[in-house]
């Protein structure tokens, strides 16, 4: 403190100016993101699931104590859209059970165990079918940022229809496979026992909740 109150006054306030002055081309130079929630960007076409970023996060509710989380992995899929008839929009995945994970390598284990003595699996079993959507209908919302997305979920070898809460997140260019690039977000509430997977009720929850982000990839 000292050699800083014989500083003269004026270097005194001079000094922040200076250093704010040599900061502000760097922070000019910071490139930005280059996907953006910018309807403008998106471009018609058909479009290949990112299996890479394409996530489906599902949430259950353990003996009215608080919520367990799991996650598959892996979406694989297409996406049809014409920003000129967002309700026109056709998207179709498949999700693969069998990678299904958890926080928990013992959990993870007995979603994919076995019946035993010939009995149906607690949860998938250990070669369970993937799952898929298969959209029928596209509802826009009037923000032209999200929409409803109704279609067949079949899981478990039950089909069901399922609606989605989409919302747009962002377009623009993947810097590295230079491919025009989609994503959304995604929420949707569906009953377990409804697809066969009937095991804990109501210890553990028959509500999953489903968390999904999704980007696609113009072909």
């Amino acid at each position: 403190m000292q050699k800083f109150s014989r500083m003269p006054r004026a270097l005194m306030f001079a000094l922040p100016l200076a250093l704010a002055a040599a900061a502000a081309p760097m922070v000019a130079q910071m490139p930005e993101a280059p996907g953006k929630a910018d309807k403008a960007r998106v471009v018609a076409g058909s479009y290949t699931a990112d299996a890479s970023h394409s996530l489906i996060g599902w949430r259950v509710n353990h003996f009215g104590f608080n919520d367990y989380f799991g996650l598959f992995g892996d979406v694989s899929g297409t996406l049809d859209i014409d920003p000129a008839n967002p309700a026109a929009a056709k998207v179709s995945v498949k999700i693969p059970v069998s990678k299904v994970v958890t926080a928990n390598a013992g959990l993870t284990a007995h979603l994919l165990k076995p019946g035993a003595d010939g009995k149906p699996a607690d949860f998938f079993g250990a070669t369970p079918a993937d799952a898929t959507f298969v959209s029928t209908s596209v509802a826009p919302g009037a923000d032209g940022m999200s929409a409803k997305i109704t279609g067949d979920l079949t899981l478990n070898g039950v089909t069901k229809p399922v609606t989605l809460d989409a919302t747009f997140a962002g377009a623009g260019t993947n810097p590295f496979t230079k491919a025009a690039t989609l994503g959304f977000h995604g929420k949707a509430t569906i009953k377990r026992s409804d697809f066969n997977v009937k095991y804990g009720i109501p210890f553990v929850s028959d509500e999953v909740k489903l968390d999904i982000t999704a980007a696609f990839e113009k072909k």
